[in-house]
């Protein structure tokens, strides 16, 4: 019974074989299953670490870059006062010089004097003048007398011709009837020539008489155009006599007088003598005289506010020694061309002065309200970097390097300036730049509040 219970021995080796196999088998769907979500935990772990990793390296590389203040250009107001220096002239100034030569007589008119046009202001004595008129008008005498005699001559000239015209007719006449009594042999061929003859003679006189108007006539033009022109040289001599009298040529005010009694005077220029002093010096002119109702306010304006600039509009104008007053000038007319050495235009202003109290050669504050239609960028000063290369900023870029970009700088307002050009208003620009933030240097930008 138990032999037949018993197994064999392949029996139990399979046995043994199977329980084998079928340990291994969960063993390595264990390991398999591990390795797997291994595998899967490495892909979803290490790029964390990864960056991370890269994070503490650019957060420790950030962290011993150089710490940087920027801030951003602003944008300037549309409407602004600029307040400019100017000098006083006069509307209307001009120097008086003398147009006749003699001595000065007399003088009207001094320094600081209130003058209308047409007064006089000094007279000079000029015999040479006078006698100049008075030659000049006997030759005005002489021509017109010359011219009436060649009349006279004309008129005796044409009575001539008539007197020779009537001579001919009968000498035509008698010789016509001379030649019928020939042909009639009443009379004989002789006397016929005879009478020929007198009529060829009386016709030569005819012609005489008609070139002797003709030349009468050509003299009469002659002795007119004499005439004419020993006028015109009367004339011209009493204009220069007139000029013996100086008179100003508007109203104003006498600025300069440089001329002394029985000092010789040259027209146009020559010796005069100072009325300060009692030495003779050299001076062509008599006086100087200035208009002072209107007045001009010459401005040189920065050519970075010369297009806002228009004709018509006013300022204000004020001069230290007037502190309590401000005056009122209107652009007038600019020089339409920038100074290429100041880079200004420049403007002139007219200023009604009634009261004369301003005076040319003043310094004057001008001061302009303009609105502008592209206002500059202000910036602090402390940005501007001055060097071999010009004016330049400090900028840092989108990958927080450093760049150095060339200005042109505008008005400058003490702590701020306004640049006109290089800038686009996006920029951050270093507050304090130092020779430390070279050219492409990488750094930690902090936006600097105010």
């Amino acid at each position: 019974m138990d032999s037949q219970h018993r197994p064999s021995p392949d029996s139990e080796q399979q046995t043994t074989s199977k329980k084998h196999r079928r340990g291994i088998g969960g063993i390595g769907w264990t390991i398999i299953g591990a390795v797997f979500f291994g595998s899967l935990l490495a892909i979803g772990i290490l790029p964390r670490l990864s960056q991370k990793s890269e994070l503490q390296a650019a957060v420790k590389e950030a962290s011993t870059l150089p710490l940087v203040n920027v801030i951003a250009p602003r944008r300037a107001t549309g409407a602004t006062k600029v307040e400019l220096p100017g000098s006083v002239v006069a509307q209307n100034q001009t120097t008086i010089y003398a147009r006749s030569t003699g001595y000065l007589r007399r003088w009207y008119a001094d320094i600081g004097d209130r003058v209308q046009a047409g007064q006089l202001l000094a007279e000079i004595d000029s015999p040479d003048t006078d006698q100049q008129v008075l030659q000049a008008k006997a030759e005005v005498v002489q021509a017109q007398a010359n011219v009436s005699q060649t009349r006279a001559n004309l008129a005796k000239s044409i009575s001539d011709l008539k007197q020779a015209r009537a001579n001919l007719l009968i000498a035509r006449q008698s010789w016509e009837r001379w030649q019928l009594l020939v042909k009639q042999g009443a009379v004989p061929q002789q006397d016929a020539d005879t009478k020929y003859a007198t009529y060829q003679a009386n016709l030569a006189s005819v012609e005489a008489a008609q070139n002797t108007i003709n030349s009468d006539s050509a003299n009469i033009k002659a002795a007119q155009a004499n005439a004419y022109a020993s006028q015109a040289n009367f004339q011209r001599n009493t204009v220069l006599q007139s000029y013996k009298k100086v008179t100003a040529p508007f109203a104003g005010v006498i600025t300069a007088r440089n001329v002394n009694t029985g000092v010789l005077i040259s027209a146009g220029n020559g010796n005069t003598s100072t009325s300060t002093s009692n030495t003779n010096t050299s001076n062509s002119s008599l006086y100087t005289i200035a208009a002072y109702d209107n007045l001009k306010v010459n401005v040189s304006v920065p050519q970075s506010l010369s297009q806002s600039l228009q004709t018509g509009q006013t300022a204000q104008i004020t001069v230290r020694e007037l502190p309590q007053r401000v005056f009122t000038g209107k652009v007038v007319r600019t020089s339409n061309a920038i100074d290429p050495t100041t880079r200004t235009l420049l403007t002139q202003l007219e200023v009604h002065n009634l009261d004369a109290t301003l005076r040319p050669g003043m310094y004057a504050n001008v001061k302009f309200a303009i609105n502008r239609t592209n206002p500059p960028f202000v910036v602090p000063d402390s940005v501007l970097v001055v060097n071999g290369k010009g004016t330049q900023v400090a900028t840092v870029t989108k990958d927080h390097t450093v760049h150095y970009q060339k200005v042109a700088v505008g008005r400058d307002y003490g702590t701020e300036v306004e640049i006109t050009s290089g800038l686009s208003g996006n920029e951050s620009l270093i507050a304090t730049p130092t020779v430390d933030e070279t050219e492409g240097l990488r750094v930690r930008p902090v936006t600097q509040t105010k």
